[in-house]
């Protein structure tokens, strides 16, 4: 008896000890977190990673500005140089026979320095400089385009956790309701009025919706982590999503309008200008080849030992110059031909582009306009047919128990109220949805 109750023992420990470590390994949920879609756009600003990105393209690209500047300083070099020389050999005689040596100082060295102003070079400068600008403006506006993008995301994400646990709160009270029904029908067959096959159906209606529940719990976490990756926090946090009362969310403009601001604001038209800006400052750049160059020069050095003017001398001297360096690069006119070319062929590639991509933007105006206004007509369509299902669900309620109908039309009548009820939610999620895409497309996001 007592190895029986030792053996009990340990067993049950060993249980704990397991259960312990299984419940280590489920990560902790906290405290649900309530943010309004404006929260966690501010947070995405912060945390996203592809936007923290863009934030250092930015930075880098004001490096590069600075380095272009950079240029405009003279170059300035420091030398030096230490060697030892042989003897000179004289070959009197040919190459085939044995030279004669001729003694000289064998150590060599010499230190000096020389700078460099460029005074003129085909304004390539100047055309680097304004280029480096034209490259940080375009990453400017590629970062507001990656923001505007992972804001829709959020604004997707956000919504669709709102839309599941909308559908929750639904389900759950549709579930307490049928479960209500149900215990009714059971009364009626405990007292032969209705046949076992209307309680059996009713509660297969009810693993069902109960089997639907399940499905959106887990749509609200799928959302929940999408959500939380987005904006930078961990995983197992809880979004609560806060409501907004914004006059203008639900409000609808002419086409017209949208294509105006779209005109003015789009990141994509804005992003497709610079980089066109940016081609014809290459193509200036390359014409630039064919220039001459003038600059600036000055040197200074000290040598050991004086070989370089007769009489030669065995001491250390200076000399320097200074000037003015000319030079005229002739072989361009053939060499640079082919690469204007190429580039003028880039430049009006590149204007299509950007032809091609307003035509784009104005599509996407047009479809998203079309498609917010569908779904806020969802909307109307969507309360007229629930205030209907709701009547006919009342009247078939009474009926049923009143054995003037079937059970079949009771559980297709709940069905159909439940039906509309998420309609009417997933409508108003989608006009929202819709919404923030036409503000996406317009550059308003």
């Amino acid at each position: 008896m007592y190895y029986s109750l030792k053996y009990i023992l340990i067993i049950l420990a060993t249980a704990g000890m397991v259960t312990a470590a299984r419940a280590q390994q489920q990560p902790a949920a906290g405290a649900p977190v309530q943010l309004t879609l404006q929260e966690i756009w501010n947070r995405a600003e912060q945390y996203n990673k592809s936007i923290q990105m863009q934030q250092l393209s930015v930075r880098s690209s004001e490096e590069d500005i600075k380095d272009a500047k950079a240029e405009r300083l003279p170059e300035i070099n420091a030398t030096g140089e230490y060697a030892y020389v042989s003897n000179l050999a004289l070959y009197k005689n040919g190459l085939l026979n044995s030279p004669s040596q001729f003694p000289v100082l064998h150590t060599y060295y010499r230190v000096g320095g020389d700078a460099y102003l460029n005074i003129y070079n085909g304004n390539k400068t100047n055309l680097k400089i304004e280029e480096q600008e034209t490259v940080r403006r375009l990453r400017e506006e590629q970062k507001k385009l990656t923001v505007s993008e992972i804001k829709f995301r959020a604004a997707q994400y956000f919504l669709e956790l709102r839309r599941a646990m909308t559908f929750k709160g639904l389900m759950q009270a549709n579930i307490a309701e049928q479960q209500k029904q149900l215990d009714r029908i059971r009364v009626l067959q405990k007292n032969g009025v209705v046949l076992k096959s209307d309680a059996l159906r009713a509660e297969l209606q009810l693993s069902r919706q109960k089997l639907t529940l399940e499905q959106i719990e887990n749509d609200i976490a799928i959302a929940n982590q999408k959500l939380n990756i987005l904006i930078g926090q961990p995983d197992q946090t809880l979004v609560t999503p806060l409501t907004q009362k914004d006059s203008t969310a639900l409000t609808l403009q002419s086409y017209e309008d949208y294509l105006l601001q779209a005109e003015r604001n789009s990141h994509q038209s804005k992003v497709s200008a610079q980089e066109t800006e940016l081609r014809r400052l290459q193509l200036k750049d390359v014409k630039a080849n064919v220039s001459p160059k003038l600059g600036l020069f000055a040197n200074y050095a000290y040598t050991y030992p004086q070989i370089q003017f007769y009489p030669y001398e065995g001491t250390l001297y200076g000399l320097g110059m200074t000037g003015v360096r000319a030079s005229f690069p002739i072989s361009a006119f053939y060499h640079n031909k082919h690469k204007v070319k190429a580039s003028e062929l880039e430049y009006e590639k590149q204007e299509l582009e950007h032809k091609d991509t307003e035509d784009a933007i104005r599509q996407q105006v047009n479809e998203a306009y079309l498609r917010y206004k569908e779904a806020l007509d969802r909307i109307t369509v969507a309360q007229t047919n629930i205030r209907q299902a709701s009547e006919n669900a009342r009247i078939v309620n009474n009926t049923y128990f009143n054995q003037l109908s079937l059970v079949t039309d009771l559980l297709q009548s709940n069905t159909e109220v439940l039906q509309t009820q998420f309609d009417l939610a997933a409508a108003k999620i989608a006009a929202q949805m819709q919404y923030y895409q036409l503000q996406k497309v317009i550059g308003n996001l």
